[in-house]
């Protein structure tokens, strides 16, 4: 339905229900002011209904369905202003009088408005920055349909495809396109014999009838001096089968233009030969890191990343007929105090890889170098001129500059639009996670938190580098537009108000084409099914004996296990908040039924508080120990400190499986979910958060479960019924980890990743080279709002500090 049909039909249902609207929202106008979340609406309206007989006609109503879409509303007597949002990534605003009977629609800006005068009170307009950015995209190709969102490139290249192929004089872009590529100084594809469309394809129709006339497995080298003088250079092929089947993909496109076809061309169009992934915060390293703070699922993301893009990179190349050498730069902080991490080293080959680098570059201002770690929330002073020292380096490693370069998480997609912006490269960003959705209201209360997290300087640098990115790469679609109940990562950011700061009316647009899910896997060379015994690893059976059972309490595991017949709950996360490690635990301690069945290990974080340095972890190491107590959970429970090695990780998840465990993911909101990748594909079942990646990921009681961490009684239910039927069906175990196994092996796997993502890069590497894809408005646009807001933002921080010896 397109998106103006979409908002008639709930300005219909608004007036058509105007009193029953009014009759609801008044209860809340007699409480005064405040915010209220989507359940509170809907509680509300169940109680207005259970009340008024005379209601009872909306319990099934267009009405209540469209208030079942509503994601907030503001008090302010005697107005209530909703944000209704139909399907991802449509939004209305409506303001309800609620003493006047009336119902208007709102701006952006109005709504905004009113949540500024929420928290501070009467604002004047006049004063506030007002960011803009859909005038750069009024007529940027987009789709209209929300099941459209994150397949980005198709839509690109077939919308742009077909103004190409309008006429034959408009196929001359991509002729320019093919005689002007080179890497390294050396001409590829076409010389300048091909001058003109009807010169390209005489010299094609040649080249295919001379190739039809070798054997396909004909090395290029025997036939380059022929292809030469027909202008052909080197990038077509390594064989004659490999060069004929590229000559009659460009055939078809001049003959019979098709996006489809285009695509298949442009991915196979040597183009990406030096890659740059930026990710500057925490620990970044091989060994020794993980569980440290702000170090896990993004390291071990990256690491399996690189190895599988290294291997499609040199596959490609030799396909391609080249005899070029790729590099991989993993630029990072370096950090001088490296705990035992070989983080303070400059450079790190990755293990598994021939050509991939871990680049370290140290943090610096006026003082010098920066010796001790600091929070992810804490980097900010220092990215501008660490952007500036990692130009320099990469182009010492590298002897030029990268064909792509990747950045990770908020801090990492900045420096990476620091970089582009000044090399001129295609940028790609990965958010991981973005904080804004972590934290409900942390963009209105931002003063509240700004101390702590600096959320002011972080948004503002989410806003830049996702308006900067030529193309984003999200695991799911959850991250872009959420499901019908969560609103995605990505979409959070569409229209927001810092109050006293800015205001942003269209921030980021969900139905950009720049969005692409392109969904990870997990290593397959640690992780993999527990049924394939000639793989595993059985001698490390014992030290993960130890580790479960051994009744020893130290720093490195609490808690012991008394039944060890019983099968194993286990989850393991960073010890943080959202991750939300010791909620599993307490919907444990409170299920005597759920205690009766299994037994419960987590593994994460410290064991003792005086170890960890990062603020919400000290907070849940105390809150863990608190529910060890409260709940008596001795001889039932086994709460494991942080473990490093990556493959008796692999391994424990299926020793777990062995014993008919299960996995669960509790986190109140995960963007992808990499352990439930690693747990499924070690055919472990997975229980997994239905806020964020997981559920789409999990496909509900066929490939695992959907849990939902705020209604723990119904989570330990789903659990206990599961347990319960696989003791009397234990064929029911193996349904739920063979339809596990299955999910991954379809769409969650590193090669999949890997040969998307060079084929996005090459694709959007070439309409930004041939139309004006670059977006030259809006970035001089972001540079203005770096320079006059964000460079402000953080001179106002108070920077760290080394500690003193």
């Amino acid at each position: 339905m397109p998106l103006s049909s979409i908002r008639e039909r709930v300005r219909d249902i608004l007036s058509t229900y105007r009193v029953e609207l009014v009759s609801l929202l008044s209860r809340y106008v007699a409480q005064g002011k405040g915010i209220l979340q989507a359940h509170q609406l809907l509680i509300e309206l169940a109680r207005v209904v259970k009340d008024d007989e005379g209601l009872e006609k909306l319990r099934d109503s267009p009405f209540t369905k469209m208030l079942e879409s509503a994601q907030e509303a503001i008090v302010l007597p005697p107005f209530v202003a909703i944000a209704i949002r139909p399907i991802p990534g449509v939004w209305e605003y409506v303001r309800v009088n609620v003493y006047e009977l009336s119902v208007d629609h709102l701006t952006v800006a109005e709504y905004l408005r009113l949540k500024e005068e929420l928290v501070d009170g009467q604002c004047n307009d006049n004063y506030v920055l007002e960011l803009d950015f859909e005038p750069f995209n009024a007529t940027f190709p987009r789709p209209t349909r929300s099941s459209s969102i994150g397949n980005g490139v198709q839509f690109l290249n077939r919308h742009l495809s077909s103004i190409m192929f309008r006429n034959k004089e408009s196929l001359d872009p991509l002729l320019d396109f093919l005689r002007k590529h080179k890497h390294d100084g050396h001409a590829l594809m076409l010389n300048d014999r091909i001058q003109s469309i009807p010169k390209l394809r005489s010299a094609l129709a040649r080249a295919e009838e001379h190739l039809s006339k070798l054997p396909p497995d004909t090395p290029y080298s025997e036939f380059e001096f022929e292809l030469q003088g027909m202008g052909f250079e080197r990038g077509w092929g390594d064989t004659a089968e490999r060069v004929s089947e590229m000559v009659h993909l460009l055939l078809e496109i001049l003959q019979a233009p098709d996006p489809s076809t285009l695509e298949s061309f442009l991915g196979m169009i040597p183009m990406v030969f030096n890659v740059v992934i930026v990710s500057p915060h925490g620990y970044f390293g091989q060994a020794n890191v993980l569980g440290l703070p702000d170090t896990g699922g993004q390291v071990v993301y990256i690491l399996d990343q690189v190895r599988a893009l290294e291997n499609e990179m040199i596959s490609r190349i030799e396909k391609q007929g080249l005899d070029v050498t790729p590099k991989i730069l993993i630029v990072t902080r370096l950090i001088p105090n490296a705990k035992g991490t070989t983080c303070n080293q400059r450079l790190e080959r990755i293990s598994g890889t021939e050509h991939t680098y871990i680049l370290r570059v140290p943090f610096r201002n006026e003082n010098g170098i920066l010796h001790k770690w600091i929070s992810r929330f804490d980097v900010w002073p220092f990215l501008e001129t660490f952007a500036d020292d990692a130009s320099n380096e990469i182009a010492a490693e590298l002897q030029g500059v990268p064909d792509l370069i990747i950045g990770n998480y908020s801090d990492g997609n900045l420096v990476a639009s620091l970089l582009s912006y000044k090399l001129g490269i295609t940028q790609c960003n990965i958010a991981h996670a973005l904080e804004k959705i972590k934290y409900p209201d942390s963009d209105i209360y931002w003063r509240k938190y700004d101390d702590k997290y600096h959320f002011a300087s972080q948004f503002t640098a989410d806003l830049i580098a996702m308006n900067n990115a030529d193309f984003i790469i999200t695991s799911t679609y959850q991250e872009i537009a959420g499901s019908k109940t969560n609103v995605g990562q990505y979409e959070s950011h569409t229209a927001f108000t810092l109050p006293g700061l800015y205001r942003v009316v269209h921030g980021i647009d969900v139905f950009d084409p720049k969005f692409n899910i392109v969904s990870p896997g997990a290593d397959m060379c640690i992780y993999f099914p527990y049924s394939e015994r000639e793989r595993r690893l059985t001698a490390l059976h014992g030290s993960i004996e130890e580790l479960l059972y051994d009744p020893e309490q130290n720093e490195e595991h609490v808690g012991f296990l008394t039944d060890q017949s019983k099968p194993i709950i286990f989850s393991m996360a960073r010890l943080d908040r959202v991750k939300n490690l010791t909620g599993l635990v307490e919907c444990y301690g409170r299920s005597s039924q759920l205690r009766e069945l299994v037994n419960l290990v987590v593994v994460g974080g410290y064991i003792n508080v005086k170890q960890s340095r990062d603020r919400e972890e000290m907070a849940e190491i105390e809150k863990m120990h608190a529910l060890i107590k409260q709940y008596d959970l001795h001889g039932q429970f086994r709460w494991i400190a942080a473990q490093m090695n990556r493959a008796r990780n692999g391994e424990l998840y299926r020793y777990i499986a062995d014993a008919k465990g299960a996995f669960v993911q509790p986190a109140f909101y995960e963007a992808f979910g990499l352990t439930v990748v690693e747990a499924m594909t070690s055919g472990l079942p997975t229980f997994a958060t239905c806020h964020g990646g997981p559920a789409e990921i999990i496909e509900h009681g066929i490939s695992g479960f959907h849990v939902d961490p705020h209604q723990p009684e119904c989570a330990a239910a789903l659990l206990i019924n599961f347990f319960e039927r696989c003791k009397e069906d234990p064929s029911y175990w193996n349904k739920i980890s063979d339809g596990g196994l299955k999910r991954i092996y379809e769409k969650y796997t590193w090669k999949i990743y890997s040969e998307r993502l060079l084929t996005l890069a090459g694709v959007y590497g070439f309409w930004k080279h041939v139309s004006k894809l670059e977006r030259r408005e809006i970035r001089r646009y972001l540079e203005m709002f770096y320079v006059l807001k964000f460079r402000n933002l953080v001179k106002a921080m108070t920077p760290a500090v080394d500690e003193q010896p």
